[in-house]
């Protein structure tokens, strides 16, 4: 996709040709240009072989930061930036896209650039000029992340990132550094907005740019910075240094530039605009619009319904309604490291915020008694508590709570189930089938008096709950493995897990004759929280 000015290869980048780039500025516009621009173009024409276009691709190529996102409207010249930059201004290039045969789509850009394709090994995927290396490939497999292990690359680009997984971005990016002085590093993710629940977690990420519910929301092009805190991408305040577990950090900065068709003039000019105006409405807003608060499409065999969630998500409300009390708290347990503990209380339909427990802080040796206190400092109005009981973390917290005296409930995803569909025509495989079609059914906004469930908005929720595909066989409906959701998402879908257990079990007012009371319980009934043995409840009425 051609998206900037070209020279001959080893042509020197002339005035006039910087003023063809800019719309035929005068040199009165170009004796404006602010400082770092003008070094930069300087410092280009050394090769002469690209030249941006004025506007977003501009501000892009001569952006400080260490981390730059540019993406939004399909056509904006995003493919043609990272060639630009591989060919001109960096030494080691890595340029990625999820799968092998896109790659052909990179080698083209380069060409168009430098002339021909002398000096591409196609076997290897690497193109070397002089004095510079471009590496070229495919990231398919979650587990192709690690033929990048240990290959320092100061310009490192990933085109149409919401295809990638988050691990492999996180893990290819370690070796983003440069052994030659005075060389920049530099990471630059080319994309539009996601359209599956794998790439989400793009929208975390870049939050403060892209996120309209962000607390404290950034300007396209403004630099913020951020390091791993407890393991966690934490927002700091400045480069730094920072004390991070009693070590000196720097930070590294990150932005957000959108890209327009509208300022490449290749394809402005064309109907491209009216092609990317035909495509179907979730697509629409993805590739021509750039919304990426809307963007999500759900695939074929979707188990929940994305606009189901989203709707839940703006029902919610930041206290649950009056007179509801804590039914449920689904547990979500960890096996420590970067697994973290999640805690999901419920209020009948309303969903709290939930509770994030990093893997690190959790005593695995004292898990049992640490994480049943965890569950007993959140827990209200006697909750029953859901723990789950697959991969061996939750049988100690389960034994604590037992013992204890909590009311708790063992979820067994792959154990047998009997239940069947609302209109009592379809089984399930498994128990783990069951309960996340149940929360389908509860989410339903055309089942009588509407959908009951209020949801957070938290996008890796909408990720975990979006993610599980199904599937009709013999024995009834089959949810994917957790295994195989997580494989393809490259994390665990914790979250959306904790949430399905809370609402699998539990009281709920649909099953109170007369509703709740406005005391929080049901109609003459009180309600306890245990804190402790059996014995030693009190009432918190």
């Amino acid at each position: 996709m051609t998206a900037a000015t070209t020279q001959p290869a080893g042509t020197p980048l002339t005035l006039e040709a910087v003023m063809a780039a800019l719309g035929g500025a005068d040199e009165k516009t170009l004796a404006n240009l602010d400082r770092q621009t003008r070094a930069g173009i300087a410092k280009a024409g050394a090769s002469a072989l690209f030249v941006p276009n004025p506007g977003p691709q501009t501000e892009a190529w001569f952006c400080e930061a260490d981390e730059l996102f540019y993406g939004g409207e399909a056509g904006g010249g995003k493919s043609a930036l990272l060639a630009g930059l591989a060919t001109t201004q960096h030494t080691q290039s890595l340029i990625l896209r999820r799968t092998n045969p896109e790659v052909e789509g990179l080698v083209e850009e380069v060409e168009r650039i430098v002339g021909s394709r002398q000096g591409y090994n196609s076997q290897r995927g690497i193109w070397r000029l002089a004095g510079r290396s471009i590496a070229l490939g495919g990231c398919q497999l979650e587990r192709d992340k690690q033929k990048h292990k240990g290959k320092p690359r100061d310009l490192m680009g990933f085109d149409e990132i919401g295809d990638f997984l988050e691990s492999q971005y996180t893990f290819i990016i370690g070796w983003n550094r440069s052994a030659k002085p005075g060389q920049r590093s530099r990471i630059v993710a080319t994309g539009n907005p996601p359209t599956t629940a794998e790439g989400l977690w793009v929208i975390k990420r870049w939050a403060a740019w892209l996120d309209p519910k962000h607390p404290n929301p950034a300007k396209p092009g403004e630099l913020r910075w951020y390091t791993n805190i407890d393991g966690r991408d934490t927002e700091v305040d400045g480069p730094g240094p920072h004390d991070v577990g009693g070590q000196q950090v720097m930070a590294r900065s990150r932005t957000f530039i959108r890209a327009r068709l509208s300022d490449n003039p290749d394809l402005a000019e064309t109907d491209y605009d009216a092609t990317l105006a035909a495509l179907p409405e979730e697509y629409r807003q993805a590739y021509r619009d750039g919304r990426f608060d809307l963007a999500l499409q759900d695939s074929a065999f979707q188990t929940i319904p994305t606009e189901w969630i989203r709707a839940a998500q703006r029902r919610w409300t930041p206290q649950p309604p009056a007179g509801v009390p804590m039914c449920a708290i689904g547990v979500d347990c960890s096996g420590g490291g970067r697994d973290p503990m999640i805690l999901a209380p419920r209020h009948d339909g309303w969903y709290a915020a939930l509770v994030v427990v990093p893997g690190k802080e959790l005593p695995i040796e004292h898990m049992g008694s640490y994480g049943a206190g965890i569950v007993v400092a959140n827990r209200r109005d006697g909750a029953k508590v859901i723990v789950d009981m697959g991969g061996g973390y939750g049988g100690p917290i389960y034994g604590h709570l037992s013992e204890n005296g909590v009311e708790v409930g063992a979820y067994k995803g792959g154990t047998g189930a009997n239940g069947r569909t609302r209109d009592g025509k379809v089984g399930f495989v498994n128990m783990r089938s069951q309960t996340i079609w149940r929360f389908r059914e509860a989410l339903d906004p055309d089942q009588p008096g509407g959908s009951p469930i209020m949801l957070p908005d938290d996008p890796e929720l909408v990720a975990d709950l979006t993610a599980p595909k199904f599937r009709l066989t013999p024995r009834g409906y089959e949810v994917e493995a957790k295994e195989k959701v997580c494989a393809r998402l490259g994390r665990s879908t914790d979250k959306g897990d904790a949430v399905v257990m809370a609402w699998s079990d539990g009281l709920k007012q649909a099953q109170v004759r007369g509703g709740f009371s406005s005391g929080g319980g049901r109609r003459g009934q009180k309600f306890d929280v245990v804190l402790g043995h059996q014995a030693a409840r009190r009432s918190r009425r």
